[in-house]
């Protein structure tokens, strides 16, 4: 049985507390026994039951961050809400730690639609799931699967499988991904070896003369006070190095034309990462499937930016399809 971490008692996330909801940790399991840890957000002064909300992200980011912040907006607005850390990462549960699985953290999102379904508070029919980042490509792998889930949102989403098998914007051709899997393969070896897991490293500090601007992002959040956690892997020494392993060998979002649920998908105009969230539009189905292009706004905008996350339209969009 995978033992989580102990919890924090302190408040200690990158945004501020709100005195509208009603917070608490909580903890459930998944279907390989990992006990996730959660931040619960409940709205003051309504009535049960609620509809629920789901939120995780981004990739190597924890609850304190940005989907603490998601979970606690949505929950000012009504609805309950949980913002939990993937397996092997946080205060969740699973050995060996640094580790990211496409088919495990899928099932981290279906984990906690069992725990909503379960929860007295909740309509267990009117229950949706947010991710971000790269948990926005693994909140739609959840939507394939899972009937259960009614409504789903991917802002700013990565595609992890197609990123780290492709490269960004898909330059990374059959030659390139022979050197990585070879690379991946030989430091398999030496982790066995040594006995440790070498870390691949989070976001560049100091930041390199030719950094790319996404990436000068990416440091303005995880490297600064405005995002910076103790835990946040993307904050410190990233994930394991072998970790992309599976993602290089798995195909996400095989079958987005046949979600049948409501999905919005949310992206920065100016990010690099856009072409992932229009591509998967282009095969959603349905009249229940929207995407938002924020005017302006770059990748990281959308982790933080309240006021350029569109929460008017998350919150109506939720509302229609869970209330």
């Amino acid at each position: 049985m995978s033992k989580s971490q102990s919890l924090t008692d302190n408040w200690d996330k990158v945004f501020s507390k709100s005195d509208r909801v009603q917070h608490r940790k909580v903890t459930f399991r998944n279907r390989f026994s990992i006990e996730l840890a959660a931040d619960e957000y409940m709205p003051k002064g309504k009535e049960a039951p609620f509809a629920a909300i789901a939120v995780s992200g981004p990739f190597g980011a924890v609850k304190e961050q940005s989907s603490g912040l998601y979970a606690q907006e949505l929950a000012e607005r009504g609805f309950l809400t949980i913002a939990f850390d993937p397996s092997f990462t946080g205060e969740s549960g699973g050995e060996v730690r640094n580790v990211a699985s496409p088919d495990i953290n899928t099932e981290d999102f279906q984990a906690a639609v069992d725990y909503l379904s379960a929860n007295p508070l909740v309509d267990p029919d009117k229950i949706g799931i947010l991710g971000i980042c790269g948990w926005g490509g693994i909140a739609l792998n959840a939507a394939q699967l899972d009937s259960r889930i009614k409504a789903t949102v991917a802002s700013t989403m990565y595609d992890m499988s197609r990123v780290t098998a492709q490269g960004y914007f898909d330059r990374l051709d059959e030659k390139g991904r022979d050197e990585m899997k070879r690379a991946l393969s030989d430091e398999r070896t030496i982790d066995y070896k040594r006995g440790s897991f070498s870390r691949a490293g989070g976001v560049a500090d100091p930041l390199p003369d030719d950094a790319p601007w996404f990436v000068r992002d990416y440091h303005d959040y995880y490297k600064t006070k405005r995002g910076y956690h103790e835990r946040s892997l993307n904050s410190n020494d990233g994930w394991n190095a072998t970790s992309s392993l599976s993602f290089l060998n798995t195909k996400m979002l095989s079958y987005l034309e046949e979600i049948k649920s409501a999905v919005m998908l949310i992206h920065g105009e100016k990010a690099h990462s856009v072409y992932f969230s229009k591509d998967a539009f282009n095969r959603l189905k349905g009249d229940n499937k929207s995407l938002v292009i924020i005017p302006g706004a770059v990748h990281t905008d959308l982790y933080d930016r309240k006021d350029v996350i569109p929460f008017d339209m998350i919150e109506s969009f939720y509302r229609e399809y869970l209330v």
